[in-house]
């Protein structure tokens, strides 16, 4: 059985603790003002932040001058081409007559003189056949001696009978054998003459064959490349296996003092090229370092495959660090003023002249008049500009845009005059 308790009794318990400290009903209402308070003065903070982070993200790229050089231009980029360094004078030097190397003196970086002899062929048997040659012009040479000898005699023979018919001493018969006996002789020795000149020209055949086996410097220059060694057989027309060796070529001869840039043009830009037009020239392998040139030749044919036309340049200055067959790079550039002839500035620039450019990028076209977007303080702001001629990827700027502007590349379609935006990267 359960025994509940009485309601008296716990009535009984209940007590009012007078000595507690009264409750403070205002301190809801302070917190909640003080919060209002706080979210007013940082709602323009917070609205701006949020408006900042949701402003179309840009990329920018900052307006350039160019500075006028010494003569009074600058010097503008037209044109920029890639190719290859070579020699304008190089020669493949082979041999004339085919056999085996037996002496060469050059290797790689050697530097030959025009006619010096580089090369050797093998040459006993023309020696041979140059001496047999000489020993015949000297036989040819005795047989004469022995033909003019009789001839003289037979002369003298015929003298006498001439003599003796004229005294009545001999006969007609034997005027007329010393006559033709006279006539042999004298036909004899021009066989003797015919006979030195046929062997003095073999002697000049054989020599010319000795002197074959020599391989000459065909210009002052330096080996860039070493085709053969010494027991190598060689043949001016190749010899089979040796792919490599073009003609019969054992050397590569180049004269470095006057090297070029090999490069090619679109047609399109063909038109931008003036003759004997400035350009600096940039190695691959030296980015540092520029070297002036000036353009040499534009070829008279182009490429239909390509749509392209081989173009020249010369290096006006190289050192030794530039070599054949290295990567360059050629930016065709305006011509700049004669000297002593004062640059005078566009209308449109101002007392000054003044050239700044910008990408193209950052152009667009509203209603037929160009405009680029300049962000100041954080917002795009309208410009609308002149322009002047491009300059590869970019385009000079006559008004609108100073040195410094940082311009929008590709500006979206939905921004508008002082619309907050976001520059890419910061």
């Amino acid at each position: 059985m359960t025994i509940e308790p009485s309601p008296a009794a716990d009535l009984g318990r209940l007590r009012i603790n007078r000595d507690s400290a009264p409750r403070r009903r205002w301190v809801p209402w302070a917190v909640l003002v003080v919060i209002c308070a706080a979210a007013y003065a940082g709602y323009p903070a917070a609205r701006a932040y949020v408006a900042q982070r949701q402003a179309p993200e840009v990329e920018i790229a900052r307006a350039t001058q160019i500075v006028a050089s010494a003569g009074g231009a600058p010097d503008l980029p037209v044109l920029v081409a890639s190719g290859y360094v070579v020699a304008r004078h190089s020669s493949d030097v082979g041999v004339k007559s085919g056999g085996r190397i037996a002496r060469l003196a050059f290797e790689e970086g050697t530097r030959v003189r025009k006619g010096a002899v580089i090369a050797e062929i093998e040459h006993a048997d023309v020696e041979a056949l140059l001496e047999a040659s000489r020993r015949a012009v000297a036989e040819a040479e005795a047989q004469r001696a022995q033909a003019i000898a009789s001839r003289d005699e037979d002369v003298r023979n015929l003298e006498r009978q001439r003599q003796l018919i004229a005294d009545g001493i001999t006969t007609r018969a034997a005027l007329t054998a010393a006559d033709a006996s006279a006539a042999v002789s004298a036909a004899r020795v021009r066989s003797a003459d015919a006979a030195i000149a046929s062997a003095q020209a073999r002697v000049r055949v054989a020599e010319e064959a000795l002197e074959n086996t020599n391989v000459r410097a065909p210009f002052d220059g330096v080996v860039i490349k070493k085709r053969a060694e010494v027991g190598e057989t060689v043949s001016p027309f190749g010899v089979a296996g040796q792919a490599t060796r073009e003609g019969g070529a054992i050397a590569t001869i180049a004269d470095l003092g006057e090297l070029e840039v090999q490069t090619e043009v679109s047609e399109n830009s063909v038109a931008k090229l003036t003759p004997a037009m400035p350009a600096e020239v940039k190695l691959q392998a030296y980015q540092d370092q520029a070297y002036r040139g000036r353009l040499r030749q534009i070829f008279p044919s182009a490429d239909r495959a390509k749509s392209i036309v081989e173009v020249r340049v010369t290096i006006l200055s190289p050192d030794p660090r530039v070599k054949p067959e290295m990567t360059a790079s050629v930016t065709f550039q305006e011509p700049r003023a004669p000297t002593g002839v004062r640059h005078v500035p566009d209308t449109d620039r101002g007392s000054t002249a003044q050239i700044v450019l910008i990408p193209k990028r950052a152009v667009s076209d509203v209603g037929g008049r160009p405009q680029v977007w300049v962000v100041a303080g954080g917002a795009a702001a309208r410009r609308p500009v002149t322009l002047g001629p491009e300059r590869l990827d970019m385009i000079e700027v006559r008004s609108g845009v100073v040195p410094g502007d940082a311009v929008i590349l590709n500006p979206p379609a939905t921004l508008t005059d002082r619309a907050p935006v976001r520059v890419k990267g910061t």
